[in-house]
């Protein structure tokens, strides 16, 4: 059973910190198989069971990293949107912002992604909340478009935009092949 954040002390709110942060160092380390509960713990000088009290599996904990980077990253581009005169290209300035992290940091994009797909239903409520940030962050860079368009957009690229990372974290394809996808499908999705 996990907690709700909402109702954490402060201290408990920087003891789960630790642990993402812990997580997200070992994924950067050595991707999805180098997070390994006991060395989360360590790393984050907590107690093995303090990780569960927080977080249901090695996957939950990782989804719930990769929705805290998000909900960091929307929050820069509210800061600073997306660059460009058409919805074409401030789709394709958000996709290549977002993109710049998981291809700086490879291992921890492989690591992320693959417990992104689990069946966990601790997953799936970070994949929904996820799956809002995303369609948000889209959808403000179309603000031209008719809003149910736009979420319609938003909604497909999402799903591209994880199919084609799905691929890379595989092996079955390249960065810049996901790169490159991106924005024939923008393209295609935005003429």
């Amino acid at each position: 059973m996990t907690i709700n954040t909402d109702e954490m002390t402060p201290n408990q709110s920087a003891r789960r910190d630790r642990v993402i942060e812990a997580a997200l160092e070992l994924a950067s380390e050595g991707g999805y198989d180098a997070v390994q509960m006991r060395d989360v713990a360590l790393s984050a000088q907590v107690a093995l069971g303090t990780i569960y009290r927080y977080f249901s599996s090695k996957d939950h904990l990782l989804a719930a990293a990769q929705l805290g980077l998000w909900q960091k990253q929307a929050v820069r581009l509210k800061a600073r949107p997306a660059a460009g005169t058409s919805s074409v290209e401030r789709v394709l300035s958000v996709l290549e912002r977002s993109m710049r992290g998981a291809l700086d940091n490879p291992q921890r994009t492989q690591a992320l992604v693959t417990a992104s797909s689990s069946p966990d239903p601790a997953v799936r409520e970070c994949q929904a909340e996820l799956m809002d940030i995303m369609d948000e962050v889209l959808g403000a860079a179309m603000a031209d478009i008719e809003p149910s368009r736009r979420a319609e957009i938003a909604i497909t690229l999402r799903q591209v935009w994880f199919a084609w990372l799905l691929g890379w974290v595989n092996g079955w394809n390249d960065a810049a092949t996901v790169s490159r996808q991106l924005e024939i499908a923008t393209r295609l999705l935005l003429a």
